[in-house]
């Protein structure tokens, strides 16, 4: 039997039912009580890619499993699955625990992902080495010295886009690429600013929406809680300046042009600004054409992986037309083909 991520799995559900395994950590275990006092479990199951809810009932082999198990296990899930209009089911699927070298793979993620996110990395690097402006490049060094590995974990969000264990990096590097894009039809744009503010606009998610490296389980942080990550991301880039304003650089970079302080000013502003609106949480609108461009890249990437991620799963209405997933507006339509 083969071995599908849980995103693989619910594909092949939409279609009928299927019997499969999944290797997963288990996320949440919660006990329950049905209407006619018939007790269950209802577990949430993680692989980093994706996540589903079963239940099992006092009659199924996961019942006995659930007892004495915990969440944060990870585990191999075996049964024959259906898609409803609740979601995944399966009336009796039976769980093993991992060996240590099968969850070293599953913590690892699929070939694919491995692949894409290393060079997503190794992208922010090529375009953070290839700054201009000496103390941005130094700022954007210094930062992924220090926080690279956390970085490289972190998720962009709890849901709607990004919402997976390196899908930070992912967001990050297309929104670079984007960037690099507009500052070459909009040349006025300051390019150096633009990809700084990139890499700097969710920094603060490595404490809001961190990643344990043996985890794919999001933990809520008190930091990410009473401060969010854009209050966050400001005090970063300020202690990370502060840490340049000792060293032997700071001295020739006293009579640059800008001067060091604007530029500290400017990309502090493009974090502040990034969300775009205040209801949006963002403390201040965007008041520069960097900042109303990064918002803007960053809108268009977060929209268009929704977009990409419920053309997979929402449910079909009609010829090419699917149901809308929150927090798009309306019901959503195929792409037109490319011409051949």
């Amino acid at each position: 039997m083969d071995i599908l991520s849980i995103t693989q799995l619910k594909r092949a559900a939409a279609d009928g039912r299927v019997e499969a395994q999944i290797h997963a950590q288990v996320e949440v275990i919660t006990r329950k009580d049905a209407a006619n006092g018939k007790p269950y479990f209802e577990v949430t199951f993680s692989d980093g890619e994706g996540r589903c809810t079963l239940k099992a009932w006092n009659d199924s082999p996961g019942f006995t499993y659930c007892e004495r198990g915990a969440a944060g296990a990870f585990v191999e899930l075996t049964g024959e699955f259906a898609s409803s209009k609740f979601g995944l089911e399966s009336p009796s699927w039976r769980l093993r625990d991992l060996r240590p070298d099968e969850r070293e793979a599953l913590l690892a993620g699929s070939p694919e992902i491995r692949e894409k996110q290393a060079a997503d990395f190794a992208f922010i690097e090529q375009s953070v080495a290839a700054l201009a402006d000496p103390r941005l490049l130094a700022l954007s060094r210094l930062f992924l010295t220090e926080y690279g590995d956390r970085y490289r974990r972190a998720a962009a969000a709890r849901n709607n886009h990004h919402a997976r264990r390196g899908g930070l990096v992912e967001h990050v590097a297309q929104m670079m690429r984007s960037a690099v894009a507009i500052a070459s039809a909009y040349p006025t744009l300051n390019r150096d600013l633009m990809v700084t503010g990139v890499l700097f606009h969710d920094a603060g998610k490595i404490w809001e929406n961190g990643m344990p490296a043996d985890s794919f389980t999001m933990p809520y942080s008190e930091a990410g809680e009473l401060l969010g990550h854009i209050t966050i991301g400001i005090e970063l880039v300020n202690t990370l300046w502060r840490k340049l304003a000792v060293t032997d650089d700071w001295k020739t970079w006293l009579a640059m042009e800008p001067a060091s302080e604007d530029v500290r000013m400017h990309l502090l502003h493009l974090v502040a600004s990034h969300h775009g609106e205040l209801a949006f949480g963002s403390p201040v609108t965007p008041r520069t054409p960097e900042a109303w461009a990064l918002h803007y890249v960053d809108n268009l990437d977060a929209k268009l992986e929704m977009l990409h991620a419920a053309y997979k799963s929402s449910k079909q209405l009609g010829p090419r037309i699917q149901e809308k997933v929150w927090p798009l507006a309306g019901n959503i339509v195929q792409p037109l083909g490319h011409w051949k």
